[in-house]
């Protein structure tokens, strides 16, 4: 039973269409009485990182710099972790992220001198995609993908997958290994982040991965679901079976609905942005991260993601403003199933129970 829910500077995912006025102006009133004034505002935000927050990034990068003319603010894709590595050369200010820092690029900052501030903007799903013109497959258990991708994997034709699958080669298609895509989607359904088979068509932009899935009538492959949703009339999503009850009945489509109501698993997760903790006094960042965190709720819905609660970003905003440093993850890369109020209240609390020490 399947269920719905309904180093390049270019723009990954087409025109945007107009932000609908009703909810930029309660984006516009959250943020009244904050900040310079933007005819006052001048300076530049260098942005790197993940194709997949990239369509995110300039959406809110847009409407900033239509509110503050002064502003420049460049977005860039080099993936999470190609990132992360200009982040941590100072060459960015903030670095977007489709998985929390792993422990080696927490390492990294330290031994660079740079704390960072970690703040969640959104929710995504991971959408596994075949061509249109595939007939044979509507759903896929956790189970037959993890045998498809895991590392020395001998899987390579549709009917060794299922027997009731044709014989026909089996083409994957998925994010590279600097993608925090990547990362998510192998700890997710292999079991450990960055643990797959290695002959696949691999790419940290996901426009070439939509390319090649849609002319490719042999193709799987794994990407963001704000893509996916993006180029309906070229891809055809399959629905995944994680085996657990809790999560529905069967194969679940992956929509902004399945992955905002916790149905859609294992492939549902958080997306970051991480700021420069020196650079954040920087009036122009400091603005943009402010504006980001109050109009990224009703931009998320635009661009095809799923707004975090309104609880999430006012903790995220005063995470910000309190320019707390670190992860809220323990800098341990991807966790699968995490609730990000949860893990932000307690950190609260835990914040509140040393300052009344």
């Amino acid at each position: 039973m399947l269920k719905d829910g309904a180093n390049n500077q270019h723009s990954a995912m087409g025109q945007r269409t107009l932000l609908p006025a009703t909810l930029l102006l309660f984006g516009m009133l959250a943020g009244c009485g904050q900040g310079p004034q933007s005819g006052q505002l001048t300076g530049s935000v260098q942005i790197d990182g993940s194709s997949t927050v990239y369509p995110l990034t300039e959406a809110v990068a847009e409407e900033f710099m239509k509110q503050y003319p002064g502003v420049r603010v460049t977005v860039g894709i080099s993936g999470t972790g190609g990132g992360f590595s200009r982040f941590f050369r100072k060459e960015t200010d903030i670095n977007d992220a489709s998985r929390p820092i792993r422990p080696v690029e927490d390492s990294l900052a330290r031994q660079n001198g740079i704390e960072y501030i970690e703040l969640p903007v959104a929710y995504d799903g991971i959408a596994v995609v075949v061509n249109p013109g595939n007939d044979w497959v509507e759903c896929m258990t956790v189970e037959e993908l993890r045998r498809i991708w895991e590392p020395n994997s001998t899987i390579t034709r549709w009917n060794q997958v299922r027997a009731s699958f044709p014989d026909r080669p089996l083409n994957l298609y998925g994010a590279g290994t600097d993608s925090g895509t990547y990362d998510y989607f192998t700890a997710a359904i292999v079991g450990e982040e960055h643990a797959s088979r290695s002959d696949f068509t691999a790419s940290e932009d996901d426009n070439v991965l939509v390319q090649g899935v849609s002319g490719d009538p042999n193709a799987l492959g794994f990407i963001p679901l704000a893509y996916y949703e993006e180029n309906m009339d070229k891809l055809k999503a399959v629905a995944i079976d994680d085996g657990n009850p809790d999560n529905g009945e069967g194969c679940i489509l992956p929509s902004t609905e399945t992955v905002g109501n916790g149905t859609y698993q294992p492939l549902s997760r958080p997306v970051f942005i991480y700021v420069n903790a020196e650079r954040a006094d920087d009036p122009a960042v400091e603005a943009f991260v402010e504006f980001y965190l109050q109009h990224a709720g009703a931009l998320a819905l635009e661009v095809g993601y799923v707004p975090l609660s309104a609880e999430a970003y006012e903790l995220a905003l005063e995470r910000f403003r309190n320019r707390v440093t670190g992860s809220i993850f323990g800098g341990g890369g991807s966790q699968v199933g995490i609730k990000l109020e949860d893990l932000l209240q307690l950190e609260q609390q835990q914040e509140a129970a040393e300052t009344a020490e």
